[in-house]
């Protein structure tokens, strides 16, 4: 991490630091499982399935940090192959929701048969807890210093935010230096339309009672994804095509999903209705 610890501690020897990145890590989660849990009573969501979210829920997000983790070595090695594989060296959120998304599917169809309910009963409260932590994570990622936009210049250079210098060596496979020059903070503008797409999706869900918050979510973030690389200034690698990087590729297919689950959805939704009729 690349700010200062906020609280340091030495324990058998060795010295830790608590660092606010984590603590907003953290406390993002938790305030993702706290919604989930109070909306889910007031919907009526067994204890079974919050048994199941709760310790499926943990293992997703342990896999989710790792993969994002490993997608971003990936594209590390990508753009300076002569600087080795190295794991660790930074995180890519899209990477992570894909690795946590495909851990929870495959543990809900490994204990599926078992249970009385279904993942759908309760999937459409799971876009505004995705968005509670991730807002929480960009606000982390403002104090460590990451995910910084490009050089703030002209009519928005007021907007600019100037972080402590350090090495991206290691961050970015290779070879990169921020010298402390005023840059776009695209963390908190991408934390703010998160938690307006948060409070978008929650008031659909319990005003509205609309159950597509999922297509909502993926589609919205994909668009905001996209069009914000253009001004992230941390150089993240290429991808197949060279006019786009990893991120705006991957919103593509986020995009596309979300577009795919508005037709998709409304079948499930019927064929558990039936499924309840015959109860």
């Amino acid at each position: 991490m690349y700010s200062d610890p906020i609280l340091s501690f030495t324990l058998f020897g060795k010295e830790f630091g608590v660092y606010l990145y984590g603590v907003c890590i953290a406390v993002g989660i938790l305030a993702a499982f706290a919604f989930l849990y109070l909306i889910g009573k007031k919907r009526g969501v067994s204890e079974e399935m919050f048994d199941f979210i709760f310790y499926n829920g943990i293992v997703a997000i342990v896999i989710g940090f790792l993969g994002a983790t490993l997608y971003q070595a990936f594209y590390n090695y990508l753009k300076n192959p002569a600087g080795g594989f190295q794991f660790g060296s930074g995180m890519t959120f899209i990477g992570g929701l894909i690795f946590g998304a495909a851990s929870f599917l495959i543990g809900y169809f490994l204990v599926r048969k078992r249970m009385k309910s279904r993942l759908i009963d309760v999937e459409c409260i799971f876009p505004s807890c995705i968005l509670l932590a991730h807002g929480f994570g960009r606000i982390g990622c403002f104090f460590a210093g990451c995910c910084y936009g490009a050089d703030a210049k002209g009519a928005f250079a007021f907007l600019g935010v100037s972080f402590p210098e350090y090495s991206l060596a290691n961050y970015h496979g290779g070879e990169m230096f921020y010298d402390g020059t005023p840059v776009y903070p695209t963390m908190l503008f991408e934390a703010a339309f998160l938690f307006i797409l948060f409070g978008v999706c929650t008031f659909l869900l319990l005003k509205k009672n609309f159950r597509l918050t999922f297509p909502v979510y993926l589609i919205s973030y994909a668009v905001f994804r996209f069009l914000i690389e253009y001004v992230r200034g941390d150089e993240r690698g290429k991808f197949i095509l060279p006019f786009l990087s990893p991120s705006q590729f991957q919103s593509v297919l986020m995009l596309g999903l979300g577009i795919a689950l508005i037709f998709v959805l409304p079948k499930f939704y019927e064929k558990r209705a039936a499924e309840l009729e015959t109860k």
